[in-house]
């Protein structure tokens, strides 16, 4: 069998019908983690009411309160970060294709998805134990706040603070560039296409990962706070003013949470 081939730096787009068919699969995912996320807040709002004791933090957590909270944390990191993957899966899909037509077909679009699923599902293990840590310390309301406003604030700072450094920068650019980030990262096979993703999937954590942090500022289950850190990721990876536009961000954040922690002095 010929080797796969090196993709070409700007492979030709993907017809209209095959674009559609990508975007479909990964807004089906999406959709179905969403739906999943709006019937966990439905059950997470009535808990207070069944077991304050537990919502409070009184009650430690057991192996399956752990296991609950990580396939909670593994599945809003699908809704929340399949969509900003679009761009860089739609060029993997055109690399197939076009390979495909030269009789040297490559590894199916599903095995680059993966890996970059298989990056977020282990930040879901780091973000599970954030929130077990914050719990043990009894620094999160029932509705899986930050009880500390001045926690919060500085959550806020910090997040601020790492939209403007120059490690944001690099990984921003690599996710913002589909097309060179798959020449540069290109592996030959199933594997290389799933390694592929994992390394798209670590550049978007390191993008991302502070942001994520900000979901114990607004409430881990609150649909509307991750709706609207969902939106800010895609939108700062696929505008074309989105780099700068996260600076700006990122200096409103720092505003906000240093006028908090001055409020509270």
């Amino acid at each position: 069998m010929p080797p796969e081939p090196l993709p070409d730096a700007a492979p030709p787009p993907l017809p209209r019908r095959d674009r559609i068919a990508v975007l479909a699969a990964l807004a089906g995912v999406s959709a179905l983690a969403w739906v999943y996320l709006v019937i966990a807040a439905g059950q997470m709002a009535r808990m207070p009411e069944m077991d304050p004791a537990a919502m409070a933090g009184i009650r430690p957590w057991a192996a399956s309160d752990f296991g609950l909270m990580f396939g909670m944390w593994a599945v809003m990191m699908v809704g929340m970060m399949l969509p900003s993957a679009a761009p860089t899966t739609l060029v993997y899909a055109a690399v197939a294709r076009k390979a495909a037509r030269q009789g040297t077909p490559v590894a199916p679009t599903a095995a680059f998805v993966a890996g970059y699923v298989a990056i977020w599902t282990l930040f879901s293990v780091w973000a599970t134990l954030a929130q077990w840590a914050l719990d043990r310390a009894a620094l999160l309301s029932s509705m899986t706040m930050t009880a500390s406003p001045k926690l919060g604030a500085a959550f806020l700072v910090a997040a601020g603070i790492y939209q403007l450094t120059p490690y944001k920068d690099v990984c921003l650019t690599h996710c913002r560039a589909p097309a060179h980030f798959i020449a540069e990262h290109w592996r030959p096979g199933a594997l290389g296409a799933f390694r592929l993703g994992l390394v798209h999937g670590a550049w978007c954590l390191g993008c991302c990962w502070l942001l994520m942090g900000l979901l114990f500022f607004g409430g881990v289950m609150n649909l509307v706070w991750i709706a609207a850190i969902t939106l800010f990721v895609l939108l700062e990876k696929v505008l074309p003013l989105g780099h700068s536009g996260g600076r700006l961000a990122g200096g409103a954040m720092i505003l906000a949470g240093a006028a908090a922690l001055a409020g509270l002095r």
